[in-house]
């Protein structure tokens, strides 16, 4: 039994006559009498019976029309539901986010907000290559990741550069500078990700050692924040990174944050989107986006 054949049917049970049920559906008379044959066929009932002057309900037509009017009206709500959904959706802009975004995420909710009237912005986290895969199905309409790329349908739309800061030991004698020449961490082990997972990061700081003249002592791995900065702190001797606006927002006991130079690493921002011209809340997101990145370097 098919929505459509239900359409048809109490069409022609308000008409009761072919001809006219058959305008109103904007279809030729054969299709409408068609459907009803296969739907008497399915239910092993006749629905109308038919004369050369005269259609009208049988008993079985009597019965199906209640149900027919309640299915009907039952797809009208459906599909109501699933407008306002899309209605909901299109109003709102899903934007995919990493860690360490610190400060600027909140500059960028600010910017946004002035920005897009009604739109809302939802914030989505995962790995980089989940918030890139679900840009380009359309479940997010950009994300936020730092390190160039080139993915096919993409487009990335370059941001803000964030400094990297060397996380220590409160204890440890470069804590008491101002910064710290990279090459003076030469011989303390590095905590750092693996590569499989923040393949960007991972390469700017290898290159960045290698540029300074040393290649860096690989200690444990980089796990999560807080245990990381447990280990640096109280453990033994070793350091890691932090993107500047984040180090601010990271006060540890035993740890100190210190600008890095010489040379000093730092990693560019970029917004991911689909290719093509952008809605009016994904053009409110870049404008903001761009805002944010203004405001850093004003």
């Amino acid at each position: 039994m098919e929505i459509r054949q239900l359409r048809y049917f109490l069409t022609v049970a308000e008409e009761l006559h072919f001809g006219r049920a058959a305008e109103r559906l904007h279809i030729v008379q054969s299709a409408v009498s068609q459907q009803l044959r296969r739907l008497e066929r399915e239910l092993g009932t006749e629905l109308f019976a038919r004369s050369t002057r005269v259609v009208r309900l049988t008993e079985a037509g009597d019965r199906l029309l209640p149900y027919a009017r309640e299915m009907l009206a039952l797809q009208a709500r459906a599909r109501e539901a699933i407008d306002e959904l899309r209605a909901e959706r299109a109003a709102t802009v899903r934007l995919g986010t990493s860690s360490g975004l610190g400060a600027r995420l909140d500059a960028l909710l600010a910017a946004f907000d002035r920005r897009a009237g009604h739109a809302q912005l939802e914030l989505v986290s995962g790995s980089t290559e989940e918030r890139l895969a679900k840009v380009r199905a359309g479940d997010l309409d950009a994300t936020l990741l730092r390190g160039e790329r080139t993915d096919s349908g993409l487009e990335f739309l370059p941001l803000w550069q964030d400094a990297l800061m060397a996380a220590l030991p409160a204890r440890h004698e470069l804590a008491a500078r101002e910064s710290v020449e990279l090459s003076g961490l030469a011989g303390l082990p590095l905590r750092l990700s693996p590569r499989t997972r923040n393949p960007a990061l991972h390469d700017l700081v290898m290159r960045s050692c290698r540029e300074a003249g040393f290649e860096p002592v690989q200690g444990p791995e980089f796990t999560n924040a807080q245990d990381t900065l447990a280990a640096i702190g109280y453990g033994k001797p070793s350091w890691t990174v932090f993107y500047a606006p984040h180090a601010d927002q990271l006060p540890v006991p035993g740890v100190v944050f210190r600008p890095l130079s010489g040379p000093a690493p730092v990693m560019r921002a970029y917004l991911a989107v689909r290719t093509g011209p952008p809605g009016v809340g994904l053009r409110a997101l870049i404008e903001a986006c761009y805002e944010a990145a203004e405001d850093d370097t004003a």
